[in-house]
């Protein structure tokens, strides 16, 4: 997956990892998720533009100051909207719970209180991440790479982006007319239907249909 590739991080920079593979995915829209991880290590390995990463910094800094960070490399591709959402989500985690760390840990680990803080609670300021679709890869994302131990993570849907739909059609789970009608949560109800009784999360599906789709559905079904 594109998360697989990302700098080293040692076992006392938790939260700058937190970080990482959190603020980023907030400027995922519609743009190549490889090339968008290529520009978050660069910014991250540069001295200069590893600052965006520090959420006090961050939430503080400068507009110009963070646009020039962010658009370096291109981790940022539009100059206001991106800049302000990665500000707007700092300054949230800043202001409310200071780190990431504590955000986990007030929602004592639980996805479902997660999910109220984020998708209910604080949604105006978590824009992009709190959405459906993000948010729910975004918590396997922190499970998978961030290390948290979240609880009730089988609540955690799949997240029904381009390729998981592509590979839904594929599979007659829904049509091709379905793909272009429903909203992304009606799909992602649908798996978790299909899933019901088995020892699959609805998560663990994800990254096997978009490698399946990414790669043109190479592999013929039986």
């Amino acid at each position: 997956m594109p998360e697989d590739s990302h700098p080293s991080f040692e076992v006392k920079d938790k939260e700058l990892r937190l970080v990482y593979f959190t603020l980023p995915m907030s400027l995922n829209y519609q743009r190549n998720s490889y090339s968008l991880r290529e520009a978050a290590t660069k910014t991250f390995l540069d001295k200069e533009t590893r600052k965006v990463f520090l959420i006090s910094e961050s939430a503080k800094m400068a507009t110009h100051d963070l646009q020039s960070k962010l658009l370096k490399y291109k981790l940022a591709l539009q100059p206001n909207k991106h800049i302000d959402t990665w500000k707007r989500i700092s300054q949230t985690i800043n202001f409310n719970w200071q780190t990431l760390t504590h955000l986990f840990e007030l929602a004592d680990f639980d996805f479902l209180k997660l999910q109220e803080l984020i998708q209910k609670d604080f949604k105006k300021g978590s824009p992009y991440l709190s959405g459906p679709k993000i948010f729910h890869y975004w918590s396997f994302v922190m499970v998978k790479y961030g290390g948290v131990p979240l609880k009730n993570k089988r609540w955690i849907d799949i997240a029904p982006d381009t390729h998981v739909t592509q590979a839904s059609v594929r599979l007659g789970i829904i049509s091709e007319e379905d793909a272009e009608k429903m909203r992304k949560e009606e799909i992602s109800k649908i798996w978790r239907e299909i899933l019901k009784g088995t020892n699959i999360h609805p998560i663990d599906m994800h990254s096997p249909l978009w490698f399946w789709s990414r790669n043109g559905f190479m592999y013929k079904l039986s």
